[in-house]
């Protein structure tokens, strides 16, 4: 059953929040913010080694889908999770993670028992 009109706009807030989650070092942003209370832009750099700017574009994004909140003090500006369940949802994540590769894991391990394949022939070789 398709969407309401009215529920249009409300599953497009849920995906522009995953569109917030769409990149590596925003994840890896927000799992150093679920760690601890608060963390300055330097130690996010620090931790991140991203350049100043390329930080700054990352936090932006997530501020703009609530996912963090910042605080200036003094020359300083510290970064938290938006809300508790941001933590909850990255850790979900991981589990799903950790499925997802053990699951791959088996995949892989289930190739060794393919049939060889022959090895395809070279246009031109000689047969004798």
């Amino acid at each position: 059953m398709p969407f309401t009109r009215a529920q249009r706009p409300l599953y497009e807030v849920k995906a522009n929040l995953f569109k917030g989650l769409a990149h590596p070092f925003r994840i890896r942003i927000l799992e150093l913010l679920s760690t601890a209370p608060e963390r300055s832009v330097a130690d996010l750099q620090a931790q991140t080694g991203l350049e100043a700017s390329h930080l700054s574009q990352h936090l932006a994004v997530l501020r703009r889908h609530r996912l963090v909140e910042s605080e200036r003090r003094g020359s300083h500006v510290f970064y938290r999770l938006g809300d508790p369940a941001v933590g909850r949802l990255l850790a979900v994540a991981r589990d799903l993670l950790v499925e997802v590769l053990a699951a791959d894991g088996d995949l892989l391990r289930d190739v060794a028992t393919l049939p060889a394949l022959a090895a395809p022939e070279t246009p031109g070789a000689d047969r004798s």
